[in-house]
């Protein structure tokens, strides 16, 4: 078509109905893409979840002086993009704002997420994030998770870090029992809890629940809570020292505790 007519190649795809991407040659790469091209498929491979954006930031920590948008071309060129989900249209409310932060051990905030192991049995999670740096300060998993564990939890956490000033939670049975609320006026911590229905306004550690299931839950079998747990402890560390975080200019939750 584009010899006997003499016409675009894009005219002449468009009139036959055939993709643009069908015809193209592939790219060619050179030797100092292809070193590169490899490190960007090694960390896409070890941390499926992150973006192009994270990779980018993660190799200029490791010293490698890189252009974003050659970082961009070379990770799409490996087919690595990430699929996204559509988000569902919600009709207009009243929103309240949520309550940011201004220094660590401000606001601390507690959810529970759950799994199965490999035999079906469920086990629970109990997290806790600082919300000024998004610092995951503990996670603690069994089958279950009463509120004296709990309150176990943090006072292990108090011991290392240092009491909040409040505490955030939702209406489940374990953050509404008497035991909790007699540790927090014990310990002068004012509990905060939301509005039964309003998941938002614990909106930290519901983004902190997401990447979590998306990097440790949905993408590991555990046959036991031990294994949970060091599978978990290790990518605590990652999490928290290596994983660059958007809101926090791309930063770890170490590095901006550690520049505050």
């Amino acid at each position: 078509m584009m010899e006997e007519k003499q016409v675009s190649q894009r005219k002449a795809c468009r009139w036959v109905g055939l993709s643009r991407n069908a015809v193209q040659e592939p790219v060619a790469v050179n030797e100092k893409d292809a070193a590169l091209k490899e490190q960007i498929e090694t960390l896409a491979k070890r941390h499926k979840q992150w973006g192009v954006l994270k990779i980018y930031r993660r190799l200029r920590k490791q010293g490698e002086c890189v252009n974003h948008k050659r970082v961009r071309r070379l990770y799409r060129l490996s087919g690595l993009n990430l699929r996204r989900k559509s988000r569902k249209r919600l009709p207009e409310a009243v929103r309240k704002p949520l309550v940011q932060a201004q220094a660590c051990n401000e606001c601390w905030s507690m959810d529970f997420t759950s799994d199965s192991l490999t035999d079906g049995r469920k086990f629970r999670t109990l997290n806790v994030l600082d919300d000024y740096n998004r610092e995951a300060l503990g996670i603690e998993i069994d089958f279950s998770l009463p509120a004296k564990r709990v309150t176990r939890l943090l006072d292990r956490l108090v011991d290392e870090r240092g009491k909040p000033q409040r505490l955030r939670s939702d209406n489940g049975p374990e953050f509404i029992a008497d035991e909790l609320q007699a540790w927090c006026q014990t310990n002068e911590v004012e509990l905060v809890r939301i509005q039964p229905g309003k998941p938002t306004q614990n909106a930290y550690i519901e983004r902190f629940n997401g990447t979590f299931r998306r990097e440790v839950l949905n993408p590991n079998l555990f046959s036991s809570v031990q294994q949970a747990r060091r599978v978990v402890d290790e990518w605590l560390v990652e999490y928290n020292t290596e994983r660059p975080h958007q809101a926090l200019r791309f930063m770890t939750p170490v590095e901006y505790r550690q520049a505050a």
